[in-house]
């Protein structure tokens, strides 16, 4: 055997293992890799808190707020979960005659369903997803603790990479870091803009149309958008299907999917690719592989986490030039980028070389 062909197969080889590894490993990479996200999107702010207050206080206060925010987002997500789950048991009859109607529509086309059967898997179906959730959330303290002791240490990983490395390796390590950095913050600040569109615009619908709990609709549609491409298609689903079990018509619940489908429509493919311009650069499709991929390893917090991963693997895959194709499989088209650039700036001159620098 050559070694080119050794070389490949051990490759294979390590990253086999290495999965391996990070999903038995869940309960301490997952952690990491989180904190380090998070590390990445606060890090101007604690810069900047710095210029106005010292050190010490600096840091406090930037841990205050990053607690602040992890409280809201634990508050966030156990409330809009425990609310659909419970309004679906509480109006339990509701639904059965809901699923009856469809049951007796099913035998007409040849699909014989049962009615308690279905529904006992549904509500044992909705109890785990919200025991995942509460899982997930335990490890928002493990998350919080590595981001408050790790910030201290950006400064010191600095030094550590110079002492490290050569002066080309360097350069080469430090343009990687600070390029994954600078597109997790952009890549969160997108999402997070896109997803208060969506949470509000839920809402409003939601409100419009009379729909009970249009409040946790909207959060529902905000937490869940941070997923791609599944979120959106699940953030139309339980509302949907609760308009069908509150009105018992076809009329209204027939808007409401409408409308949250014109909604996730517009946000994903107007306003987010015209905000996202040269922010990232991964093709729909390695997206929707990322997806698959990060939550078959880590589970929810896996395809949260899914895209600023994948970013992260790019953009290092593209500074060597023996693993550059990989970066050039998962990332969009040139043609694709330079159009998505004009557009997001309405319509300007953008060269190739601009969409790409990072």
């Amino acid at each position: 055997m050559s070694d080119t062909n050794r070389n490949r197969l051990l490759g294979v080889i390590a990253v086999i293992l290495g999965v391996g590894a990070l999903r038995a490993s869940y309960s301490v990479t997952m952690p990491l890799a989180a904190a380090a996200v998070v590390i990445a999107a606060v890090w101007p702010v604690k810069t900047w808190v710095d210029r106005y207050l010292p050190a010490g206080l600096g840091y406090a206060a930037t841990v205050a707020t990053l607690a602040v925010v992890f409280a809201a987002f634990t508050v966030a997500v156990y409330f809009c979960a425990a609310q659909v789950v419970f309004a679906f048991e509480r109006d339990w009859d509701r639904f059965n005659v809901l699923y009856l109607r469809l049951a007796r529509l099913g035998e007409l086309w040849g699909w014989p369903l049962d009615g308690q059967e279905a529904y006992g898997r549904l509500i044992g179906a909705a109890r785990g997803l919200l025991q995942n959730v509460y899982a997930t959330l335990a490890y928002l303290g493990f998350i919080a603790l590595l981001v408050t002791f790790g910030l201290p240490e950006v400064p010191a990983l600095r030094i550590k990479l110079h002492e490290t490395f050569t002066r080309d390796e360097q350069r080469k390590v430090l343009e990687s870091v600070e390029a994954i950095a600078g597109k997790t913050r952009q890549y969160l600040g997108i999402s997070t803009l896109t997803s208060l569109l969506t949470g509000v615009a839920t809402s409003l619908l939601a409100f419009a149309v009379g729909l009970d709990l249009a409040l946790v609709w909207g959060v529902l549609n905000f937490l869940l958008n941070y997923i791609p491409v599944v979120g959106n298609v699940i953030g139309i689903l339980p509302p949907s299907l609760y308009a069908f079990m509150q009105f018992q018509t076809a009329t209204l619940p027939a808007l409401v999917l409408v409308g949250l489908t014109v909604i996730q429509l517009a946000i994903s493919n107007v306003v987010y690719p015209m905000l996202q311009g040269r922010s990232l650069s991964l093709s729909p499709l390695a997206i929707i592989v990322a997806l698959s991929f990060w939550s078959w390893v880590w589970g929810i917090a896996g395809a949260i986490l899914a895209v600023p991963l994948t970013s992260a693997v790019v953009i290092a895959c593209e500074a060597f030039p023996s693993t550059r194709w990989i970066a050039r499989l998962l990332s969009e088209p040139e043609e694709r980028k330079s159009w998505l650039a004009r557009r997001s700036k309405g319509g300007g001159r953008q060269t190739t070389r601009g969409v790409d620098g990072a």
